[in-house]
C-alpha cells in the first residue's frame, strides 16, 4: 500500500485506503489533517459510499444502547437461587441445621427476603420523593432575590469543546468526531436541547446524528449535526447556552459537505 493511498504525505487522492477514511470518519486524524482531507473525499464518490456504510454502522451500533436490558430467563433465575442456596449451605453448616428444625429456628425463604427488600426500596424511593417535592416547594415559595434585583445568580458557563469560529469556519472538520456522540454539554439534557431546537423553528422528532459542546468564537455552545437527504452533507447548527423557549440563541447555521 503507498504513501498516496494512505493519504500520508506526497499527492492526496483516491484510492482511498479504507482504513484512511476510517480514520477520518471516526476523528482521530489531526483537526488541520482532516479539514485538508474532507473536501477531497467527499469529492469521491465511491469514499462516500464507504463514509456512508460507516454512518449507517455507527448509527446501528449507538441504538444498542437505547434497547432495554431483557429480562434473565426464569430457568437461569431459578438455577442462580438454587447456587446462591448451596452457597450459603456450604458456608454457614450451623444455619442449614437449624432449618431443618423449624421449631427452633427460622428458614430462610429467598421469595421473602425478596419482598421484603423490594419493600425496604420502595420506602426509601418514597422518601426521596417526599424530599425533593419539599425541595421545589421551597424554591417556588421563596422569592428569587438574585434576579429580581437584576443580577444573575448563575455565571455563564465557561466555553468547552473545541474551537470554531463565529461564523462555524472549521465546524466541518468536528462532523467525523461528533456522529454518533450525544454530549449536551452546557445543556445538560436531551429537553433543553429540544427546546433550543423548537425555539429555532426546527422539529424536535427528528434526532440529530451527533450532539457536542463547542467554543464559538469565545461562546460556550451546542452544536447539532442534521442529515439533509444527501450523501455526505450535512447541516450544522449551534445553539448559545442561553438557548430555550422562545430564545434560539442560535449561533451559528450552514450546510457542509457535497452541493
Amino acid at each position: 500500500m503507498t504513501d498516496e493511498s494512505r493519504g500520508i504525505g506526497g499527492t492526496v487522492g483516491p484510492p482511498w485506503s479504507v482504513d484512511v477514511l476510517a480514520d477520518l470518519h471516526a476523528g482521530v486524524l489531526e483537526d488541520a489533517r482532516a479539514a485538508e482531507l474532507w473536501p477531497l473525499v467527499n469529492a469521491d464518490p465511491e469514499a462516500r459510499e464507504i463514509l456512508a456504510a460507516l454512518d449507517a454502522t455507527q448509527a446501528d451500533l449507538a441504538s444498542f444502547a437505547d434497547a432495554p436490558a431483557p429480562p434473565m430467563p426464569a430457568e437461569f433465575a431459578a438455577r442462580l437461587d438454587a447456587a446462591l442456596a448451596a452457597e450459603a449451605a456450604a458456608r454457614f453448616p450451623k444455619a442449614q441445621q437449624a432449618a431443618a428444625a423449624p421449631q427452633d429456628a427460622q428458614v430462610v425463604d429467598l421469595a421473602a427476603a425478596r419482598r421484603r427488600r423490594n419493600k425496604r426500596l420502595g420506602w426509601a424511593a418514597g422518601v426521596l420523593t417526599a424530599a425533593a417535592a419539599a425541595v421545589v416547594a421551597v424554591t417556588i415559595a421563596i422569592p428569587n432575590t438574585a434576579q429580581q434585583s437584576g443580577t444573575p445568580n448563575v455565571a455563564a458557563p465557561a466555553p468547552t469543546g473545541p474551537s470554531v469560529g463565529s461564523d462555524g469556519s472549521g465546524a466541518q472538520a468536528l462532523v467525523g468526531k461528533a456522529v454518533g456522540v450525544r454530549d449536551f454539554g452546557p445543556l445538560q439534557n436531551e429537553d433543553r436541547l429540544d427546546a433550543c431546537i423548537a425555539a429555532a423553528g426546527l422539529d424536535p422528532k427528528v434526532r440529530p446524528e451527533g450532539i457536542r459542546p463547542v467554543n464559538v468564537g469565545g461562546k460556550a455552545g451546542v452544536m447539532i449535526i442534521l442529515t439533509t437527504g444527501k450523501l455526505a452533507q450535512f447541516r450544522l447548527v449551534a445553539f448559545g447556552a442561553d438557548c430555550g423557549p422562545g430564545n434560539p440563541a442560535v449561533l451559528f447555521d450552514k450546510v457542509v459537505g457535497e452541493k
